[in-house]
């Protein structure tokens, strides 16, 4: 297993050890012991999987309070991901980090809690994982506009297929600050 840092500290690309021959192949996916001596302690307590087809953009989703950290990993097709710091007081608030995850390349993209998700699939469908660290809470249930100016995600889709909650969601900018998590280092 190989962890690839990102521009944000704590967000991290993970690549397993593939084994494969002319039958197939195998990794693991996760393995507890392995992760918490790479500095990832991780627990889940929800898994979820989602379908979608070619220029869908889900996100930016989070949840405050009872936030969510997210594993998540691309099952079949492709998809650009991307993690956006929204903890006030962090020293890259507003930044954002991306990857590309694939059924072919099999990475995986940590995204710790207090950050925002999301996700454009880039194939002509994709079956999209995730393991979550709490369980969904539809009071602390959240967004970002995916298209925020402020925060200048350079999506690959100009323009996706979105539900109405993220088309509506609102700028970072206008979210109340007690609806944001907190930089651990501000509390």
């Amino acid at each position: 297993m190989k962890i690839i840092e990102t521009d944000l500290p704590g967000v991290v690309v993970v690549e397993p050890t593939v084994f494969g021959d002319a039958r197939g192949y195998f990794y693991e996916s996760f393995n507890a012991r392995k992760f918490a001596d790479a500095g990832l302690d991780l627990r889940f307590v929800q898994s979820n999987v989602s379908r979608s087809a070619h220029g869908v953009l889900r996100g930016l989703h989070y949840q405050w309070p009872n936030p969510q950290g997210k594993f998540v990993s691309v099952l079949e097709g492709e998809v650009y991901d991307v993690a956006v710091d929204i903890r006030v007081g962090s020293p890259t608030f507003g930044r954002w980090a991306a990857a590309i995850l694939s059924a072919d390349n099999k990475r995986h993209f940590w995204i710790p809690e207090g950050f925002a998700h999301g996700f454009a699939v880039l194939s002509e469908h994709a079956t999209f994982a995730y393991q979550c660290t709490a369980l969904y809470d539809a009071a602390a249930d959240a967004g970002v506009r995916w298209n925020d100016a402020a925060i200048a995600v350079d999506w690959p889709i100009a323009q996706p297929a979105l539900s109405d909650k993220d088309a509506k969601a609102p700028f970072l900018a206008d979210i109340p600050r007690e609806r944001l998590p907190v930089y651990a280092g501000m509390r």
